[in-house]
């Protein structure tokens, strides 16, 4: 089966599958923030926030592509990020920070959000080019 046919038959426990690893990269990238607000200042936290979202995505999107990969490289990582967005506004913005100041910080959400897209979309093609 092609990979678009792959990508355009997701049944809905796939997708049960997609949305679970979509939230629990988006939960432990929370959870650096949550820590590091913690123990170090904002800014620093911010700083060790981008530099982990590409490890959370390496390993979450690695294990996605190695044993699930019900969707191309393209569309998970738009899968993943839009979650992550969409969580970041519904959950951090509207309830927990109570404010949408979050979206006017680059480093804090931007830069983020680029790099967890970024890194789902190079595991996937790279895991899909070794099993070709």
């Amino acid at each position: 089966m092609s990979t678009n046919q792959l990508a355009t038959r997701i049944t809905p426990s796939a997708a049960v599958i997609i949305a679970i690893h979509a939230f629990v990269a988006w939960f432990l990238c929370g959870a650096i923030v949550i820590v590091g607000r913690q123990i170090w200042s904002i800014e620093t936290t911010l700083i060790i926030h981008a530099l982990g979202v590409p490890v959370v995505f390496v390993v979450v999107s690695w294990i996605y592509f190695t044993y699930f990969h019900f969707t191309t490289p393209l569309q998970t990582a738009a899968i993943f990020t839009l979650s992550a967005i969409l969580l970041d506004v519904v959950i951090v913005a509207t309830f927990v920070e109570r404010s949408f100041e979050m979206f006017t910080s680059f480093i804090g959400t931007w830069l983020p959000f680029a790099l967890m897209f970024l890194t789902t979309y190079l595991i996937g093609t790279m895991i899909q080019r070794r099993a070709n």
